[in-house]
Order: C-alpha cells, then structure tokens, then sequence
C-alpha cells in the first residue's frame, strides 16, 4: 500500500477520494436538473406559443369569415383588399403552427385548413355573384371556423404531451439519481472504511507498541507501517525499547549481584545475633538482651528484602516450566500450617471454607501467590480478628478469596498497592517491616498463569481488606471430583501421620 511521506498529506489524499464520487453524484445531479430546466423551459415556450397561435388562427379565421360575409351582402371591393391583408396574417400563423411538434393528426388537419383556405380566396378572387358562389363561400368559410376550433384542441394535446414528457423526464431522473446516490454512496462509505483502517493501523502499532512498553515486555521489536513521520516515530520507539531493554537488563544484573553480595555477610551477622540470643558466649543482662533482639529483627527483615527482590527478579522473566494439575484446597491447607504459629502470636481466628478448586499451573508459584495473601492477611488483621479463606469454581475459572478484618485498602491504593516497593497506609501489626515486593509477586504469578489478582470491597460494608485470585480452570466436573477424593484422602492419611 502507497503511503505519502506525511500522515497529513495521507488524511488528505483520504479525504479528497472519499470526496471525488460524492462530487461526481453533485455534478451529475447538477447537470441533470440544468438539462430538465432546459426542457421545462422549451415545452413551455412550445406550449404557449403553440396556444397563442392557435387562439390568433381561430381568431384570424373568424374574421376572415366576417369580412367574406360582409363582401357578399355589401359588395363593397375595399373589404377584399382587407381580406388580403388579413389572410396574410392567417398564412403567417399556419405557418408558425405547422413548425410546431404537433401530432401527425393534427398536422394533416392544419395542412387541410391551408388548403381550404387557399380554395376558397380563389373562389372569392373569381367573384361570388355567379351561381352559386356566394353559398359555397358562405358555407367553406363556416367549416373552415370549424377547423381552426379544431386547431385549439390540438394546442391542449400539445400542452398535455408536453407535460406527459416533463412527468417522464423527472421519473426518469428521479430514479437515475436514486441509484446514483446508492452506488457513489456505496463507494464512497467503501473508500472511507478503507481509508479509515489503513490510518488506524498505525495508530494502533503505536498504541500497541506504548502498550508493550508501558508493561515493560521489551521482548518484542516495534514496527509501524504507514507515511513516512509515523515510520520515523515507530523507529524512535524501537531504539527506545531497545535502550529499556538494556536498562532492565543491567538493572536485574545490578540486583542479582548486590542481593548475593549481600547474602553472605548478612548470613553472617543473622547467625552471630542467634548466637548471642542463645547465649552461648555467656550470659546477658537485659540491656544486651535487647540490643540482640533488635540486631535479630533488622536482620530478618533485610533478609527478607534481599529474598524477595531475588525473588522479584525471577519473575520478570517468568515462564511456568514444570506445569501440572493443583488443587487449591490442598495449597491453602499447607500455607495454613506454615502460618499457625504467626497467627497463634497475634490470637488471629482462620476460617476456611475450601470447595473444590482445580487448576493447571507451577504449585511453587502458586503456593508463593496465596502465601503472600495469607501473611498480608494475618499481618493486617485486628488482634485477635479473624480471616477467612475460601475457595470455589465458577464459570470456567477456579477462585481463592482471603478476607480480613484489619483496616483494608483505601479506594486509591488498590491498584497501586500491586507496585513494586509501594506500601500503603494502612499500619501493620508485624514487627519485621514488609518491602513491598510479595503483592508484585503475586501479581506477575498471576498474570504467567493467565488469571488476575485483585482487590475487591467486603460484602455488606464489612471492614477490612479482600484480596480474590482468579485463574483458568484447568479441569471437567467429574475429573475434579476424582481428583478431589484422592487429594484429600492424601491430605487425611499426611494429618494422620
């Protein structure tokens, strides 16, 4: 497809073809209505002229009839010389009214009318007193009224026809330009869809490439079809997604070092302050006491955020390898028992209400996506509150809801609270401060299984925070169920043991 160097110049060109069937049509309709004017025009000169002569010929005939009549009881010669005069003046008008587009009837009957006319002033030239001349021109004269009379009707069928032809004219024209407006209209409603695509089709490269930035996948080239400026800015965001890809990449090797960098010396350190908190290098008194369980916990904690930022860089570049079927009944179960002991500190209530739940997926990554929400949810809780987890299948897609009753997540923070490092304002009960990293987490397992994470408000205005993981089903009903009673005679047979 030809594109012109400016997109500008493309909208134009656009524009002007869209526009050439609909200036045809006009033209067109233009000259059609000047051709049916001109006709109008002509079969109306043609229908008055055609009445005004015929009405000058009745009359004309009329009066010839009187002066003949007045000639053969006066005998007066000077009324033939009027006569003459007169007559010609009736040639005049037969004339006119046979260059007319009379009917061929009407023709033969004006031709008739000429000729008795011509018959009878040479009968009046030879003189009416012999015979019986004076009844012959009495009684020519007579029918030749008769046929002038004749000659109006022909007048009225000229103006009958003459409307007849309009009436058809404008049918005819009427539907030409019915099926004019159909086919330029046609063309032109085709030429403005094509139009219309090719100039979104860059437009939407452009937004797609933004897009594909915008959620930091440099994996994919840019490239964008159409005029020349819109080429050159597709150029400019691929040598930008290149310059981010080298950035992310260097940022994740910065990350990867430091964090193993860090590791070993912080191991270091987190073993001496276990040492001294066991007192094995003797005795301490309270003040000591203190200081070690401070070192201990700031340990912890930076522990935990080299833990989770090595765990965070694992997930930009995350792809399921070893995918099976995962209940997330038995998921929730293990992370309930990796978490008593911290929900026991805080006198926190689980309530869980596991229905079966099947999906397709890596079961480390998504024991990780539910622990975070359960810690998130004991962390936040009231003392002694409660938290509930629940899970359920709907509509192709297997569901884990973790609620609390802590002071939730403010209407502005929901979709920010799944950035990285971001920490909302509600206060935690924990003593290790989180990084910010295990909803980021969450959010990019989520998201490489083909599901969502979100937060959603508590039913009937309840206070606290409900967090709802929705992944794709990996399972039929009758599957499920035999799945689900082998899982949890495991589960039985392993709380047994």
């Amino acid at each position: 497809m030809y594109y012109p160097r400016s997109f500008l110049k493309f909208i134009l060109l656009g524009f002007l073809l869209v526009s050439l069937p609909l200036l045809y049509a006009l033209a067109e309709l233009t000259l059609s209505f000047d051709r049916l004017v001109s006709q109008s025009r002509d079969e109306v000169l043609q229908t008055s002229q055609a009445a005004r002569t015929s009405r000058q010929l009745f009359e004309q005939t009329a009066t010839l009839e009187r002066v003949v009549r007045q000639y053969l009881i006066l005998e007066d010669h000077a009324l033939v010389d009027d006569y003459n005069r007169l007559r010609q003046d009736f040639r005049g008008s037969v004339r006119q009214l046979a260059q007319l587009p009379l009917e061929p009837a009407y023709h033969e009957a004006l031709t008739r009318l000429g000729e008795r006319e011509t018959g009878l002033h040479a009968l009046l030239m030879a003189g009416p007193k012999a015979g019986t001349a004076p009844v012959e021109l009495a009684e020519g004269y007579g029918r030749l009224v008769d046929d002038a009379q004749t000659m109006l009707t022909a007048s009225n069928a000229l103006t009958q026809t003459a409307i007849e032809r309009l009436q058809q004219t404008a049918s005819e024209g009427r539907d030409k330009w019915r099926w004019l407006a159909l086919a330029t209209g046609g063309i032109a409603l085709a030429l403005a869809i094509l139009f219309a695509v090719l100039i979104a089709r860059p437009i939407r490269q452009l937004e797609g490439a933004i897009r594909q930035m915008g959620s930091a996948d440099f994996s994919r080239a840019i490239e964008v079809n159409g005029p020349e400026d819109l080429r050159y800015l597709g150029q400019r965001l691929e040598w930008l997604r290149t310059r981010l890809s080298e950035l992310e990449q260097q940022q994740n090797r910065f990350l990867r070092h430091v964090s193993h960098e860090l590791k070993t010396p912080l191991t270091a350190v987190r073993e001496g302050a276990e040492l001294l908190r066991d007192e094995v290098g003797g005795k301490l008194n309270k003040e000591q006491r203190d200081i070690v369980r401070i070192v201990r916990e700031n340990t912890l904690s930076l522990q935990k955020l080299i833990e989770d930022l090595l765990k965070y860089h694992q997930t930009r570049a995350f792809e399921p390898a070893t995918l099976g079927p995962v209940m997330l009944g038995d998921v929730v179960r293990r992370v309930i028992r990796e978490h008593k002991l911290a929900a026991l500190a805080r006198g926190v209530t689980i309530d869980q209400r596991l229905e079966p739940a099947l999906v397709v997926g890596e079961a480390d990554q998504l024991r990780t996506i539910i622990d975070n929400l359960v810690s998130n949810a004991i962390k936040y809780a009231a003392r002694a509150g409660r938290v509930e987890i629940r899970t359920w299948q709907e509509g192709g897609q297997a569901h884990v809801e973790v609620t609390d009753d802590g002071p939730g997540v403010d209407a502005d923070e929901r979709e920010r609270i799944f950035d990285s490092f971001f920490q909302g304002r509600a206060k935690t009960g924990a003593r290790v401060k989180g990084s910010g990293l295990g909803l980021a987490i969450a959010r990019e397992y989520a998201l490489s299984h083909g599901g969502q994470i979100g937060v959603h408000a508590r039913r009937e205005g309840k206070r606290g925070a409900c967090f709802r993981l929705s992944l794709p089903q990996g399972a039929p009903l009758d599957a499920l169920t035999t799945i689900t009673g082998e899982a949890r005679a495991a589960s039985s047979a392993g709380d047994a043991s």
